[in-house]
């Protein structure tokens, strides 16, 4: 009788190791949690129609990774390579989009691709990942990335960096497009590489051939074609990484893997993993829920790769305790679009100090914005203005009794771990 072993290109996680397996996986989504998301849970297979839509026939998940099967009514089944296409279906054949914004979710669970195996690269592997979908803001730009930098910071690691670009919005892309395809023309291609370059001429700067790489060398960079509103919003992205002194370099040649995204966009990278570096990446989609048949409306999210994130602790020497998880302590709203940019960097602060709270993004009217801090379930609200900066005192408010009590903004911390 033939010995019955698992499938080439997964890994199985017993103990003692599923203990530190279990512990990454829950600090990344604790991470998330403390920010305000909320679990979405969703089926390991959709229909094929959705990743050749939303991921992009281009790229190699949908031409040549996917695991996709007939089911038994003749249907075209597609095992998920990818979380954030599923995510945005639930939205749209739901209708979650007509509930409050922004929709801010986290989910997990094991993901499907037929790759060649190699250390760190696996058929059937583990992601966290979160959406937050509903508004176009840099400031939950850069909320996102700071999750996955928080998440890292909680579990020991240090030896990462993180890479961030601007995929530019339609404008940008149109105009980059036109000079890019053009140079391209230029080059020597086999057919299937041509054929590539036809569908997404992005998709030459993620080639890994040498050959590739070197004739994409002097290629037009779209960093270079942003328009005005996009080379905006990414140096405020910029700016907000700074004073939250979040480390980052600017690789202007990231496309990242799927097709879906636009503006920001972002990878961090283990200096320990040799050449599968990527342990977690993300970016904007605004263009993919109209793609899909739903309303035009933004997205930003990541997927962060459980196993990668794993072997590049154990390459560190971590493992110590999980942190300890809790419920929302604090929603804070700014009091004018002039003082959104201080409260971002409270809120990150607070975080990293381990309180739980989020903050009203887009540009709503204070009623509004109240209103969200009501549905948030936080324990407590506070509203800054120009005046709460300027004396360095806020009003701290009971969400469930209604009292107010007169707080220092550099003594929020301490408030909270007393209690």
């Amino acid at each position: 009788m033939r010995e019955l072993q698992a499938p080439k290109g997964v890994s199985e996680y017993f103990p003692p190791r599923s203990q530190y397996f279990e512990f990454v996986r829950e600090t990344l989504i604790d991470s998330a949690k403390i920010a305000g998301y909320q679990l979405m849970e969703l089926p390991v297979f959709e229909d094929t129609e959705l990743f050749r839509r939303g991921v992009g026939e281009s790229t190699d998940v949908v031409s040549k990774e996917m695991y996709t099967f007939e089911d038994r009514g003749g249907r075209s089944i597609t095992l998920r390579p990818e979380g954030t296409a599923g995510v945005m279906r639930s939205v749209i054949e739901h209708n979650l989009d007509k509930l409050t914004l922004p929709i801010k979710v986290w989910y997990s669970g094991a993901y499907f691709r037929a790759e060649r195996p190699q250390a760190g690269r696996y058929r059937q592997f583990y992601q966290v990942g979160i959406e937050a979908i509903g508004l176009d803001d840099p400031e939950i730009d850069f909320e996102v990335i700071a999750i996955a930098d928080r998440a890292f910071k909680e579990l020991g690691l240090k030896e990462y960096r993180l890479e961030i670009t601007s995929l530019g919005d339609t404008k940008s892309r149109a105009s980059h497009r036109k000079d890019l395809v053009a140079y391209i023309s230029k080059l020597k291609l086999d057919e299937a590489t041509s054929a590539r370059a036809a569908l997404n001429p992005l998709r030459l700067f993620d080639d890994k051939r040498s050959e590739i790489q070197e004739a994409m060398a002097g290629a037009p960079l779209l960093l270079d074609y942003l328009s005005e509103e996009s080379s905006a919003n990414f140096e405020r992205v910029k700016d907000l990484l700074t004073e939250a002194k979040i480390s980052f370099t600017i690789n202007p040649r990231m496309v990242r893997g799927l097709d879906y995204y636009t503006g920001t966009a972002f990878e961090f990278v283990s200096e320990k993993l040799g050449a599968q570096s990527g342990i977690g990446g993300g970016g904007r989609y605004d263009g993919l829920m109209a793609e899909l048949g739903g309303n035009e409306l933004s997205g930003i999210g990541f997927g962060l790769g459980v196993d990668r994130i794993l072997l590049a602790c154990e390459a560190e020497g971590i493992f110590d305790s999980a942190i300890n998880r809790s419920d929302l302590d604090l929603f804070l709203v700014a009091l004018t679009s002039g003082e959104k940019s201080f409260v971002s960097n409270l809120l990150n602060s607070l975080r990293n100090q381990g309180i739980s709270c989020d903050m009203a993004y887009g540009d709503r009217a204070l009623k509004g914005a109240m209103k969200s801090a009501d549905k948030s379930g936080a324990k407590f609200s506070a509203v800054i203005g120009a005046d709460e900066i300027k004396s360095g005192n806020l009003s701290l408010k009971d969400m469930k009794t209604g009292e107010i009590k007169e707080v220092r903004i550099t003594a929020l911390s301490d408030e909270f771990n007393a209690n």
